[in-house]
């Protein structure tokens, strides 16, 4: 079946441009800031959206995600609140893909067939686990593909020739590449590096590969974009949402704004990345 991440990639290829995939917490700092971000970002140029499921031991994640994640425990945010803002979400946008991201323990307490159903009915495109390895595909990888769920693959530095058809045997809608060796936010991507990595990506697989982990301003986005079909950004934008905060964490009037903002500018920088793009 074509899914949403199927569609937009699609039409991102047809027009010659790349993708801005954009990253936040759900619940950060709260559940209906973290909603009325949501709906902002198509709007602001977010081509597809992954939204964080908070863990209280998130291993792959640097200080601003660890610490978005803790905002969003610490204000109420679960797995079934996670789900439901999807789906208020997919209630005034039928579009924008939606991933979720995160960690395979709060999909195993909430039940992998009961929690499939649920995304799927919620309006969810993709998932990505990120310490599910290739060996744990008939955990959750292989049922979300029978539930017409796109499961995401990372792939780093270290994944050789070797080990890369086994990280794409079951992957799909794209293949997410990380750039640097290292958390979430801890160093800045080389784009000679990156473009080579692509390069070798894109001999195993015609799936789109975009680009995440040390990539925080417009000028980055559009030099990375080059080499795929997508910039992730995170970090940069829980950066921008934390500095609106108040002394309690709480959210103020410049929240929504400063997200949708760095997402425009990234956005721009991303559509002109390419020479052609439309």
């Amino acid at each position: 079946m074509t899914t949403r991440l199927d569609t937009r990639f699609a039409e991102l290829k047809k027009e010659g441009r790349a993708a801005l995939v954009t990253f936040l917490m759900c619940g950060d700092p709260d559940l209906a800031t973290s909603l009325e971000i949501l709906k902002a970002l198509p709007k602001a140029g977010a081509d597809v959206i992954e939204i964080g499921m908070p863990f209280t031991d998130p291993m792959a994640d640097g200080p601003a995600i660890q610490a978005a994640g803790l905002r969003a425990l610490k204000s109420g945010t679960t797995l079934k609140k996670t789900l439901q803002v999807v789906r208020d979400f997919r209630a005034t946008e039928p579009a924008t893909p939606v991933v979720l991201m995160g960690y395979y323990n709060p999909i195993f307490i909430y039940g992998v067939d009961k929690f499939l159903v649920d995304a799927k009915a919620a309006g969810v495109d993709g998932l990505i686990v990120v310490d599910l390895p290739p060996e744990e595909d008939e955990e959750l990888c292989i049922p979300a593909l029978k539930a017409g769920v796109n499961f995401i693959r990372l792939a780093t530095p270290t994944t050789d020739d070797k080990r890369l058809p086994a990280v794409l045997a079951n992957t799909s809608g794209f293949v997410y590449y990380v750039s640097i060796t290292g958390i979430t936010g801890s160093a800045a991507a080389d784009d000679k590096e990156v473009g080579e990595a692509v390069a070798r990506i894109k001999r195993h697989t015609q799936l789109p590969v975009c680009v995440g982990f040390g990539i925080r301003t417009p000028e980055a986005a559009a030099r990375i974009a080059r080499h795929g079909e997508g910039a992730v950004v995170g970090s940069a934008l829980i950066d921008a949402l934390r500095a609106t905060l108040d002394a309690d964490g709480k959210a103020s009037a410049k929240t929504v704004p400063a997200v949708t903002d760095l997402v425009a500018a990234l956005a721009a920088g991303v559509r002109g990345s390419k020479p052609g793009a439309q």
